[in-house]
């Protein structure tokens, strides 16, 4: 295992995973174009989710290759089609079949390079300091959150979606390049052989992870789906607002406090994480106030700061090294299950009550799969690797 933190690879994947992340979280403003091509909340929900189905589709493929070939040949193919995938979307003029099949390539390229990055990284973070690498390695996604949201409302005021498209493409074309130099970390090879994808994520070390996995995504889908509307139909902050003092929060909380999950424990860390962000939900679900969306923003992004790095490290600690892989295509990949799901539920929530109902929805979900995550995991079993 490698011993040193901030290594060549390690902050070279940092990079190449900021890069990616800009051209992904821009798109926390695609439902405003989808909007403004005539599409309800309900139809934004089933469009925003639909590339989360090639991605489920595919991730048990890019877990085993993964596990079988290396993670460089994936992490290039991949950065080359986002590329392609960003720049289809200049052609797209209604709301048709044509959306819907770019949405399967993005979802294909989506869930191949957050799948790979994150493993990638994973493979070079020390063991004894799991936790915090990985909080810090996760900075490189968060920051996006806090830039593009800005950089978004820039760009829309200015110009239009096609040029939104074109930056996004730009730094994806920039992610490809940094990850020419990569190369797998040499402890992999002397593993032992994986067994099967089903044998190796469905472990009861395992499945209990999975479970509040998937309730942390369905409640992301609240806000980075919806936000963008809510705004315009309330006139209430914005995204940039929300977004900056979100990603502003979980960066600084990662890069001065990331140590605390490990020294605590991470799941003794897991549920005051949590709570952060239903607290937040809560606020969300009140806000008349640019104020109030922004102390939303910092209780959503203290729930996010911790939640996602612990969850990352549960994963990695609990799953064999030789089928790190597998259980990190079906961690990440439960974060396309949480959009597709979440989506449309959280979609028809508004379309028949209100955001108000939907955000407090969200949050209450936070409670209950905690309350589920609780009963469930009551011991850490982690097998030998």
């Amino acid at each position: 295992m490698p011993e040193k933190l901030l290594s060549r690879p390690f902050v070279l994947a940092s990079l190449a995973t900021f890069t990616h992340g800009m051209a992904f979280a821009l798109f926390i403003h695609f439902p405003g174009f989808l909007e403004d091509l005539g599409a309800t909340e309900v139809i934004i929900g089933l469009i925003v989710g639909f590339a989360a189905v090639a991605s489920i589709l595919v991730r048990p493929v890019v877990g085993r290759l993964m596990d079988q070939r290396g993670r460089r040949p994936l992490i290039l193919f991949g950065n080359g089609l986002n590329l392609v995938a960003l720049l289809l979307y200049l052609t797209i003029e209604q709301i048709d079949g044509w959306v819907y099949a770019i949405r399967i390539v993005h979802g294909l390229s989506e869930a191949i390079l957050f799948t790979v990055l994150f493993t990638f990284a994973a493979d070079w973070v020390p063991e004894r300091k799991r936790t915090q690498g990985l909080a810090l390695f996760g900075v490189s996604g968060m920051l996006p959150i806090a830039l593009a949201g800005v950089l978004g409302d820039v760009v829309l005021n200015r110009w239009d979606f096609d040029v939104f498209f074109l930056v996004a493409a730009g730094f994806a074309l920039s992610s490809l390049l940094l990850s020419l130099p990569l190369r797998d970390a040499p402890h992999l090879s002397e593993q032992p052989p994986a067994r099967g994808f089903v044998e190796s994520i469905t472990g009861i070390h395992l499945l209990p992870l999975w479970w509040i996995t998937f309730v942390f995504s369905f409640v992301l889908t609240a806000y980075f789906t919806f936000l963008k509307t809510f705004v315009n139909e309330t006139g209430v902050g914005s995204v940039g607002l929300f977004f900056a003092f979100y990603a502003g929060t979980a960066i600084t909380l990662r890069l001065t406090l990331g140590w605390v999950p490990d020294r605590i424990g991470p799941k003794r860390a897991l549920m005051p994480a949590m709570l952060f962000l239903a607290a937040g939900l809560v606020v969300l679900s009140g806000a008349t106030t640019d104020s109030a969306v922004a102390l939303a923003g910092v209780l959503c992004g203290t729930g996010h700061g911790y939640t996602f790095p612990i969850l990352y490290a549960l994963t990695i600690t609990r799953a064999r090294v030789a089928e790190r892989g597998a259980a990190m295509a079906v961690y990440t990949g439960l974060f396309d299950v949480g959009t597709l799901v979440g989506g449309p539920i959280l979609g028809v929530t508004i379309r028949w009550f209100s955001y108000d109902a939907m955000f407090l929805t969200a949050a209450g979900f936070v409670v209950v799969g905690l309350g589920l995550f609780a009963l469930w995991d009551r011991e850490s079993l982690v097998p030998r690797s």
